[in-house]
């Protein structure tokens, strides 16, 4: 593997490419954080490693949950930002409402991501969500109710859907989890 692809699989590139799609620049992440930019530029380019704390201060800056910034496996050389072994998935987010999330994507450096998300049964989203990108979704199994742009939906196994700028939540009344894979450009997590 060549040393851009290893270079863009790594924390600092997630943290540059999370803080680009929210429109932050250098400057204004740093501000946010009372660091120096000099200080986060380095991180982003791994030239430093943050703190436990630092990390903390940067996952709630941009947003996103903690162990997007701390679950870097570690893949065969030869695979890293390539493959992501099943095993190997990034969780994301708390899980606290019934969603369990894990990246497909072998990283964020990506136009997208790719989040495969289990919806437990007899879950639901407690508050719509409205998020300035694009997302597509795929079932795999189980169904889900959708209220999109105040618009009401049920969707089963190989069913797709599509979010594109729009306040959407999400339910599971039913007995069994659903399973779905989504893309979302830019990557939000």
């Amino acid at each position: 593997m060549n040393d851009q692809a290893l270079a863009a699989a790594t924390l600092g590139a997630d943290i540059r490419a999370l803080r680009k799609a929210r429109g932050l620049t250098l400057a204004d992440l740093a501000a946010v954080l009372n660091r120096s930019v000099g200080w986060l530029s380095q991180v982003e380019r791994d030239k430093s490693d943050p703190s436990i704390s630092d990390l903390r201060e940067l996952a709630q800056a941009l947003g996103v949950p903690m162990s997007m910034l701390f679950a870097h496996s570690e893949a065969p050389a030869e695979e890293h930002g390539y493959v992501v072994r099943a095993g190997s998935r990034r969780p994301m987010g708390s899980g606290e409402e019934g969603l369990i999330e894990e990246l497909l994507s072998p990283d964020l450096t990506d136009d997208f991501e790719m989040v495969h998300s289990t919806f437990r049964a007899h879950s639901k989203m407690q508050k719509p969500a409205h998020r300035p990108t694009q997302e597509v979704g795929y079932m795999i199994s189980g169904k889900l109710d959708l209220l999109i742009g105040g618009r009401a939906f049920t969707v089963g196994p190989g069913d797709s859907f599509r979010i594109k700028h729009e306040p959407y939540q999400w339910s599971n009344p039913y007995d069994e989890p659903a399973v779905a894979v989504w893309v979302i450009a830019p990557p939000v997590y």
